[in-house]
């Protein structure tokens, strides 16, 4: 329980945790009482913490894509690279800026002005469904959104594909049944939760131009159903 992958797997939990937290109580409510009102500033604090743990998640699945390439493609070298040190200073960056990522993009909608009795077409306040709603200029919001928000998306991202494309050029050089199924065996669960994060993220904010209900049912698939099979997912894997 001391190898990195634990040690990895541990944050992704507690983040996966608190994604969930931060939506699913408040809908919950709103679904018993039939009242969906949420105050100004707990709409922000949503909306922070929301884009910090979702953001969270990216870099750490980045980060375990990287330890199952030193697994395979360096096995003899994998205690010496994958140091207790080297794990906690990823992990310590990951937090660092996801947590900058997060309040960035919380002050510059702070900024904003919104008109009154403003309804949110969604079950929890995410930053698209919020700029719609505002009365003021937010060229800069999206200016941030496709700078620094594109690279700290594509950055862990790259990352993942890269891995992978360097895991696939090892086991091709010396094809058998045998390495591919003790590959699989070693990146199959973490193979399955990027392909279920990304898959889920580029249906509602890539592909999607409008929030209908099919938007909200793949934001309940990455905001509930994702970090509920971490675990399971994980844990058959153990």
């Amino acid at each position: 329980l001391h190898q990195p992958m634990f040690h990895l797997l541990s944050h992704l939990a507690f983040s996966d945790i608190s994604l969930s937290s931060v939506t699913v109580p408040k809908m919950l409510v709103n679904m018993h009482t039939q009242r969906q009102p949420i105050p100004y500033v707990g709409c922000i604090s949503q909306l922070y913490f929301f884009i910090l743990f979702g953001t969270l998640d990216n870099f750490l699945l980045a980060v375990m894509a990287y330890d199952r390439y030193v697994a395979i493609c360096h096995p003899l070298h994998y205690t010496t690279i994958m140091r207790e040190g080297l794990c906690t200073l990823l992990v310590a960056v990951s937090w660092i800026l996801c947590s900058t990522h997060a309040l960035l993009y919380t002050l510059l909608l702070v900024r904003l002005s919104f008109c009154a009795d403003i309804t949110i077409t969604h079950f929890f306040c995410d930053l698209t469904a919020l700029l719609r709603l505002s009365c003021s200029d937010i060229s800069l919001n999206k200016l941030v959104i496709f700078t620094e928000g594109g690279v700290l998306l594509f950055l862990p991202l790259g990352i993942v594909l890269g891995s992978y494309i360097h895991i696939g050029t090892i086991i091709l050089r010396v094809p058998s049944t045998k390495r591919f199924f003790k590959a699989f065996s070693t990146c199959g669960s973490h193979l399955f939760v990027v392909s279920l994060y990304y898959g889920t993220l580029t249906g509602v904010y890539f592909i999607s131009q409008s929030w209908d209900s099919k938007d909200i049912i793949a934001s309940v698939m990455y905001t509930v159903v994702t970090p509920m099979l971490n675990p399971i997912v994980y844990g058959m894997k153990t």
